[in-house]
């Protein structure tokens, strides 16, 4: 059996997929999350005790020197704690601490720590 498909239905299915990516709500989007250093003062306790001593080195699972994160690359930052989250880095307390953080707080302490010299 062979199926007709004729100009009206292409029309319509292209119709259809045209309004699925431009009608705002049809489509799900990701909104860019936009950092707030402000934000991030109220979460930098989690993260000074580590970073914010110069030549610190933590000794749990192994000596490891901490990198001082002060004017990073907010990319950077977002990305290694995504990374951390997802596992796809190790560090049993860095892992801890991403996996409690939602996106937005990603991005608040990435402004934060980007912009401190």
């Amino acid at each position: 059996m062979k199926l007709r498909h004729d100009k009206n239905q292409k029309r319509s299915f292209a119709a259809l997929a045209f309004a699925l990516v431009m009608v705002p709500g049809i489509a799900q989007s990701q909104e860019e999350i936009v950092g707030d250093a402000d934000a991030a003062r109220s979460k930098i306790s989690m993260c000074i005790g580590c970073h914010g001593i110069e030549g610190y080195k933590a000794n749990f699972p192994q000596v490891y020197h901490v990198p001082m994160i002060a004017g990073q690359n907010a990319e950077y930052i977002v990305s290694a704690l995504r990374d951390y989250a997802s596992g796809a880095r190790t560090f049993p307390s860095m892992e801890a601490i991403a996996q409690s953080l939602s996106e937005q707080d990603m991005a608040d302490l990435a402004a934060y720590y980007s912009n401190l010299k």
